[in-house]
Formats: structure tokens, sequence, C-alpha cells
């Protein structure tokens, strides 16, 4: 290992929180077994909310963010690893309560790690991340729950985002009717290149009065929003549908009743990434690696930009203000 290695560190000085690039050696970083030399890691709103100056991810300073992180094992005090695999480690407490992936170097417990799968590169790895597992998550249980392409529309919300994105393009190469939602009116192409066969504003979907249960329109739904959002789709899904609920920035309360349940037997199954067991998370990274990767040319649009450390301050603020299309990663 080198001496020195570049990570993009957030310090406290005088109650003020700033991001910046800076030189750390190994006696910086936290214990774990496994010692990583970091590849790729990727851009999540977590990661953006832990740059902020009142974080509610961030406790203690210094610290390196990034939920996510790609690379190759350059030290192992775990048989299970060896110098030289690829491998892949997101979530947990990573860039939460453990220095994260914004690193050349990270050192983490072997109990976060999993292989690289096969058929996946380190960069697709990141391409996915923790958004792209999640859409994965929810894919599978909702095919677990019975969904097949032949039972009707699959309506995902929050098209636009990580999450969106990449459950449009799985849905879509298992051969599903995805109906994309999304407030951004210039991101139609955007939506349909990756797979949306139609593509509806967000009043398509959230009314203004949200009844106890309306017109059925959807088999089944991908929801990384929540709130009111989630309220409209379970009203409005057909008879035996289901929603994969995975986010809450459209807010945490439901306003619903049992009707959607008891009378059209609907299903709301929670979706969680960040400590799903490991069994789970491997059958998600190995069917993202293949039954449910979309092809190069999707992968490509979904793929918004590739930043480096230098860009952090500057790239992770954006994406609080929900401009972006698609996944950001970032290269070391």
């Amino acid at each position: 290992m080198v001496e020195t290695f570049r990570a993009y560190q957030l310090i406290k000085e005088n109650d003020q929180v700033k991001g910046e690039v800076r030189e750390l050696t190994e006696d910086d970083l936290p214990e774990g077994e496994l010692l990583i030399r970091v590849h790729y890691s990727s851009i999540n709103y977590k990661d953006a909310m832990a740059n902020m100056q009142d974080s509610p991810i961030v406790k203690e300073y210094p610290f390196v963010p990034g939920i996510d992180l790609a690379g190759e094992v350059v030290e192992s005090s775990d048989d299970q690893f060896q110098k030289g695999d690829k491998v892949i480690a997101t979530s947990y407490e990573i860039g939460v309560s453990h220095d994260g992936g914004y690193s050349e170097y990270a050192r983490v417990s072997s109990d976060l790690v999993i292989p690289l799968p096969t058929n996946l590169s380190l960069k697709e790895a990141m391409l996915y991340g923790t958004a792209g597992l999640t859409a994965a998550l929810s894919v599978n249980r909702l095919e677990k729950n019975g969904l097949t392409p032949d039972e009707g529309k699959v309506l995902v919300t929050g098209a636009t985002g990580g999450v969106g994105s990449f459950a449009i393009a799985m849905l879509a190469k298992k051969g599903y009717h995805v109906v994309a939602s999304s407030g951004k009116a210039e991101a139609v192409d955007f939506l349909k290149a990756i797979g949306a066969k139609e593509v509806i504003g967000r009043e398509d979907v959230q009314d203004e009065k949200i009844r106890p249960v309306s017109k059925q329109q959807w088999a089944a739904a991908v929801d990384p929003v929540g709130g009111k959002t989630l309220a409209s789709i379970l009203s409005k899904l057909e008879y035996n549908g289901a929603v994969a609920v995975s986010g809450l920035t459209g807010g945490v309360q439901v306003p619903t009743s049992v009707y959607p349940f008891i009378l059209r037997g609907v299903s709301l199954l929670g979706v969680d990434s960040v400590y799903t067991p490991m069994q789970a998370r491997k059958e998600a990274w190995e069917r993202a690696a293949s039954d449910l990767k979309p092809n190069e040319q999707v992968m490509e649009t979904i793929l918004n930009k590739e930043v480096g450390l230098d860009d952090l301050s500057e790239v992770l603020p954006t994406l609080l203000e929900g401009k972006s299309l698609g996944r950001i990663i970032v290269r070391l």
C-alpha cells in the first residue's frame, strides 16, 4: 500500500462543515478485516445529506462519506477473501457511522462485503450501487409475491432517480409493461430510452383527494417515494396487486385505510437495502448481473456522469435539488 492516499473528507471547524480532498494514511482508516483499493463509488441521496451543514447522517468528524464502494482486496485477515479479489460493499453503516467509499483505500468488516458477481465490472457495480440493489430487491419481492409480465402494467414512481431508473430498466428487461411517473417533463425521452412504455406526471398518480379505493390501474408498483404518493398507489392497484416501497422522500405518513388490503387483497411490500441479510443481498446482486441486467446502451443512458474526488464538493449538493437524471458514479 502507498504511504498516503486521497480521500474526500468532511471536517468541522467553528461549527461549519466543509468537504475537501485530503491526504490520509493507513492509520486514518477504521478497523476491519479487509483493506480495499477502491476503484469506484457512487452518489446517492444519503451521500448528499451527509454533505449538509446540519447533516442528519454524520455524527462525528472528520468523516469520509460514500455509502457504496467497489474495488480490489489489498489485505485480508479473513480466509473468505484473498488479495486481488474484486468486491462490493454497500450500505450497512458504511458512509454513515463508518468511513465510506470516497477514498482511494477503505477498510471494512468482511461481513459487509460480497464478491463481485460474474458478468459485472466494478464500474457497473457502482453504476448500480445502493440504488440498483434497491431496485433489484424491489423486483425480486414483487416476483416472489406472484407478479409476472402478463399480470398487467407496473408503475414506477420517482422514475428519474437511481432506484426508479433501474427499476424501469430491470422490469423492461423482463418484459413488463412499465409506466413511469415523473414530475420532470423534460425526462420523457430518457425514461422511454431506458424501457418505459408510458410516461405520466405525478398528478396522474396522486389525486388532489385520496380516496380509500379508486379506479384500478396497475398490477404492481415500485415506489421509492412514500407518503401521499404511496397512499394513492394503494388505492389504484388492481385486485391482488402489490407495491414494493423503499423510500420516504414524499413523507413518512401514509394517509390510507384498510380498504385496499381487505377489499382488493392488495399487498404492501417493504424493501430495505441497508440491513438486508447477506443471502438476500447476494441473490439480488446475482440477478442484477444476470437476468435483470439491462443492455449496454441502457446502462450508458442511465449513467449521468462520471466524476472524481475533486468534483464532489460541487456535485453532491445538486442531488438535493432533484434535477439529475439517472446515476452519477465516482472514479478513484
